[in-house]
């Protein structure tokens, strides 16, 4: 008779929000560990997890052999209410993020429907402005194209629109396009088209479907702000590298779990945030960004931060790592902390004065360190 094979890893089953989630882990693993593996399946940081086994709560150090765990075991998982990433919790029926439309019987979509097309068409030209947003679209408009050179800005936002057509190159003067809150997919955007626009300095795709954003992205050199919250992005592309005059990046409430090195070409970055997506760390080249004043990080599972951050970054005034693993007696350890920390200080003192003032008591092994965007105030948790 062959002696039992000894398995390499187990199974378990852990319940949460009405869904079973297999993970298969080494029994060896801590439970800690089994936490990790749960984030991207429930956008729960491990810290925010309670896990629970025939009534009783697994503790972080202990391996699953020494809690008792199997191949086939059940769990359940209890979420702290704040501690998510991305979208917040997976819940059991996903549902798309809201839109906040007007009735299509009311508001100004219905006043541009009593429009007629000439006259619609005229003060977009006079204008300059393509104001189509909360209007029912499923369609970008074919009388839009006729606008040619004379339009700046097209908004679209808050509609049903499927795709970003090639005929978007008709608009050769286009400065500004809004697409926010449709129904944009990776391939329904021509970008083809797109990346002619040689004077577009802003683009916002919040609110989409967005999973990836092409290389061709990097042809949009005119570029200062790029927004794309809200989508289901796993990164950006090298050639992001190429957006040198980009002022502001905001990618929050994505699926982010690494940023590409080459981000550090992007001198010209203001304000970048990238909150709640699935960073654990940013490249050392975020320290290359002298003009950097605001970077927002919270609701991710990060641990550190660049380790020149403090000390290049001399114009950074608003930090907000809120709801991270990234410690005040860690931050104190970076080079330029002093400088970073005295600067901001002097400009903001009153605030952080009353701020503090009215916190004093806390367990100064768990603080988080906010500054937080108005005001640059800090606070702790």
């Amino acid at each position: 008779m062959e002696p039992d094979s000894i398995a390499t890893t187990i199974t378990v089953n852990v319940k949460f929000n009405g869904v079973n989630i297999p993970v298969s882990i080494s029994p060896n693993s801590t439970i800690k560990d089994l936490k990790s593996l749960l984030l991207p399946s429930t956008n729960v940081l491990p810290r925010g997890q309670k896990l629970i086994f025939k009534g009783k709560v697994l503790e972080d150090p202990v391996t699953l052999t020494a809690s008792n765990l199997t191949n086939g075991s059940k769990l359940m998982l209890v979420a702290s209410q704040g501690l998510y990433q991305g979208d917040g919790p997976i819940l059991k029926k996903a549902h798309v993020v809201p839109k906040s439309r007007k009735d299509s019987r009311s508001g100004s979509s219905n006043d541009e429907k009593k429009i007629p097309i000439k006259n619609r068409m005229e003060r977009w030209k006079a204008t300059g402005v393509v104001a189509l947003s909360e209007s029912n679209l499923e369609a970008i408009p074919e009388e839009v194209w006729v606008c040619g050179s004379s339009a700046r800005v097209l908004d679209c936002k808050t509609n049903s629109i499927k795709s970003v057509p090639v005929e978007i190159a008709r608009l050769t003067s286009l400065e500004k396009l809004f697409m926010d809150s449709n129904e944009i997919e990776d391939e329904s955007i021509k970008w083809e088209g797109l990346t002619t626009l040689k004077h577009i300095t802003v683009l916002t795709l919040n609110y989409n479907n967005l999973t990836t954003l092409p290389s061709a992205l990097g042809s949009l050199t005119s570029l200062k702000e790029l927004h794309v919250s809200n989508n289901k992005l796993g990164g950006f592309p090298d050639e992001i590298e190429h957006l040198t005059k980009l002022e502001v990046l905001q990618a929050n409430n994505n699926r982010i779990s690494i940023i590409s090195d080459t981000i550090g070409n992007c001198h010209s970055l203001v304000e970048v945030d990238l909150s709640s997506n699935f960073l654990s760390e940013l490249p050392e080249t975020f320290s290359s960004l002298n003009n950097l004043k605001a970077l927002y990080l919270s609701n991710n599972a990060m641990k550190s931060l660049p380790s020149k951050l403090f000390k290049t970054c001399f114009q950074l005034s608003t930090l907000d790592l809120h709801n991270t693993e990234i410690t005040i007696d860690l931050l104190r350890q970076f080079e330029g902390w002093d400088n970073f920390d005295e600067r901001r200080r002097s400009k903001h003192q009153k605030q952080i004065d009353f701020r503090v003032g009215v916190s004093r008591d806390f367990d100064e092994g768990k603080w988080k360190f906010v500054i937080q965007c108005f005001g640059s105030d800090v606070w702790f948790e």
